[in-house]
């Protein structure tokens, strides 16, 4: 329990002080966001705010889960290390992109399939890892129905990359307000800690419990109006972050569950897409994801974020509902 409460109060304050000291630098340098000139008009009014963002609770969670995991890691349980350092490649990737938009100064940075083929190979990479240290089994438990799968390695891959690099994206598309993506990691992060603690993970829980800090500090500068966007650098991180702590877990379905809100989000899109194409021109939402849906409709992004991670923390509570019973 020392252990949760030093991460929680470590990322917090680590990710609150590297915003004080990188603020000014991003304002300085002008990295500033481009905004869709397809998004909702009055989001031109944000354009110039300070981007990549994402740094601040990367530092935060970097710093104290090496620093309150480090005897956890003495011990042998390289879990939390393994989680942060897929997180700071999918990061990385992020970086790459947000680097590419500032740089043509425009909302366009890499294209979708260097993006996939990076995602892929992180994604595969980790796996494979998780695999050979012997935190991954193959056991895949479907909750509620209390059915488990046991596919071999293979099919394991082929099942669990798509989920992965769904779910990256799926956070990807869920920062487009304030505070929205910070506000619905958090209770999932706090979900994530819960678990951890109650089924002995000490390296998951310090990490998980780092993650919960480091969105209450980042909150302090992206609850609305922002004051900074985490950008591709933190939302990518965020993704690969929750999808390590899901498999490190040993039940990587709860991705779907805790991450109901991410997954919404990325289905509005498809389905505004596909509907689109088929229908030649007719839209389901007034504009997709979702969250710009209710933007149109007259919500304010207050409401939506307060909507959305209501929703998230009920998800929470079902998600664990569905596993707790079983032995992990």
């Amino acid at each position: 329990m020392a252990e949760i409460a030093f991460s929680l109060a470590g990322g917090f304050l680590v990710t609150a002080l590297a915003g004080l000291v990188l603020l000014p630098v991003l304002r300085a340098l002008k990295v500033g966001q481009s905004i869709r000139e397809e998004g909702p008009k009055w989001h031109q009014a944000k354009s110039g705010t300070p981007t990549m963002g994402g740094l601040m609770f990367i530092t935060g969670i970097a710093v104290t889960a090496l620093v309150v995991g480090w005897p956890l890691f003495e011990r042998g349980d390289y879990s939390h290390v393994i989680v942060l350092g897929f997180a700071l490649v999918c990061g990385v990737i992020g970086f790459l992109d947000d680097f590419a938009k500032i740089r043509k100064r425009q909302n366009l940075g890499l294209t979708a399939l260097q993006k996939l083929a990076l995602q892929m190979a992180a994604a595969a990479a980790f796996i494979a890892l998780l695999r050979y240290l012997g935190y991954l089994t193959t056991r895949v438990y479907i909750p509620f129905v209390d059915i488990t799968l046991h596919p071999n390695i293979l099919v394991y891959m082929i099942l669990a990359l798509p989920v992965v690099v769904g779910m990256i994206n799926a956070v990807n598309l869920t920062d487009g307000l304030d505070g929205l993506c910070t506000g619905v990691t958090l209770p999932v992060a706090a979900a994530f800690t819960v678990i951890a603690y109650l089924w002995k993970k000490g390296g998951m829980s310090v990490f998980a419990a780092a993650l919960c800090g480091a969105m209450i500090g980042f909150l302090l500068f992206n609850f609305h109006p922002a004051k900074v966007f985490m950008g591709d650098t933190g939302s990518l991180f965020l993704g690969g972050a929750l999808c390590g702590l899901a498999f490190v877990s040993g039940v990587p379905v709860l991705i779907l569950l805790l991450g109901a809100v991410f997954i919404f989000e990325m289905f509005s899109v498809i389905l505004q897409v596909l509907y689109y194409k088929i229908s030649h021109g007719k839209r389901i939402f007034k504009m997709a994801p979702f969250h710009h849906h209710l933007e149109m409709s007259g919500w304010s992004e207050v409401a939506i974020v307060a909507l959305a991670c209501l929703t998230t923390a009920a998800c929470c509570w079902l998600g664990w509902y569905g596993v707790a019973h079983i032995a992990v």
